[in-house]
């Protein structure tokens, strides 16, 4: 169990920050990933306590973006999508349910992998490319879709796969 952990806080950790991208992709893909684990923690404990976190993270997300909205007047970086990649692994595990993040996670899984099929494709075919750019929201970006149409899209995935993840977890609160 420690090796599936350890391999999925890693992944988790690196996959947000390949989404931190464009402005405001990774807070507000993040944003929707810790209202549903609110509404988790809220069901899942007696008291809402494992509520707690998630929702002052989504608070502060919440506050990044709206002060942060496109154009970005300051980057999240590393320092922060690290950050959000952790809090997102360790949630999915203090709330025992780490194959979650599968699905809320789904951006974050569709970003990491567009960056392997790039590099594998590169050095397999010895310089051509699979993708414009890599990660995928780059990709898009020289597609012609502006940088608020891919948070809005990718927001919107995200919102879907989390209320599945709702219906797929709600059986083990009732």
């Amino acid at each position: 169990y420690m090796i599936f952990a350890a391999f999925v806080i890693v992944g988790c950790v690196n996959a947000v920050n390949l989404t931190d991208g464009i402005d405001g992709l990774a807070a507000s893909v993040t944003f929707v990933v810790m209202a549903f684990f609110t509404v988790a923690g809220v069901l899942w404990s007696t008291y809402g306590i494992q509520a707690l976190f998630p929702a002052a993270m989504a608070g502060g997300l919440a506050a990044f973006f709206v002060y942060n909205h496109h154009p970005a007047k300051c980057f999240m970086g590393d320092t922060g999508s690290l950050f959000l990649g952790g809090a997102v692994a360790a949630l999915a595990f203090a709330m025992d349910m780490p194959l979650v993040l599968i699905l809320v996670g789904i951006i974050y899984i569709l970003e990491t992998l567009s960056d392997i099929i790039q590099v594998g494709y590169f050095k397999a075919t010895h310089g051509k490319r699979f993708f414009k750019m890599a990660p995928l929201h780059h990709h898009l970006e020289r597609c012609g879709w502006s940088e608020v149409k891919i948070v809005t899209v990718f927001v919107s995935i995200t919102a879907v796969f989390c209320l599945l993840a709702y219906y797929g977890i709600r059986g083990r609160y009732l």
